[in-house]
């Protein structure tokens, strides 16, 4: 897991060459005009999923992990704090491969992050995290869907 600032992301394309590509289109397009959606950037291999996800609490928010893709998580509209495990400490859960995502509902996070708007994280495959706990109702957001 990574949290930083937006300004200092292209710090971190050595560690995926698709980094720059996020970088490059942050610089080329305004997030907080941008309708609503997903939209391809290098198809199935880069995409970014804009959205207003509902608010959930640290009881309600469930851990998930991926197994073929990154998240950089960008929230637009106010703090959202993330739940964080690492992947070796949680149980084993049903993947669905369809959806690259295991959930695990029922256990708790370790520990818990916030970023405001102009910060992101970047949670990688071995990084077990629950998004969308705010005190908003709902928190507009970014997500970049990076292939591994």
């Amino acid at each position: 897991m990574i949290i930083d600032t937006l300004d200092m992301l292209g710090r971190y394309v050595a560690l995926n060459p698709l980094f720059a590509d996020v970088v490059e289109f942050l610089e080329n397009n305004d997030l907080s005009i941008m309708a609503e959606g997903k939209y391809e950037i290098k198809g199935e291999d880069l995409f970014l999923n804009l959205t207003t996800a509902t608010a959930k609490t640290t009881e309600t928010a469930v851990l998930e992990t991926h197994d073929e893709m990154i998240d950089i998580q960008i929230p637009l509209s106010g703090n959202e704090t993330y739940g964080y495990t690492p992947r070796r400490y949680l149980p084993e859960g049903e993947y669905n491969k369809a959806k690259d995502i295991t959930k695990l509902p029922d256990t708790p996070a370790d520990d818990y992050v916030t970023c405001r708007p102009g910060m992101f994280a970047i949670f990688f495959p071995q990084d077990g995290h629950a998004p969308c706990i705010s005190e908003e109702e709902g928190i507009r957001k970014a997500i970049f869907k990076v292939r591994n």
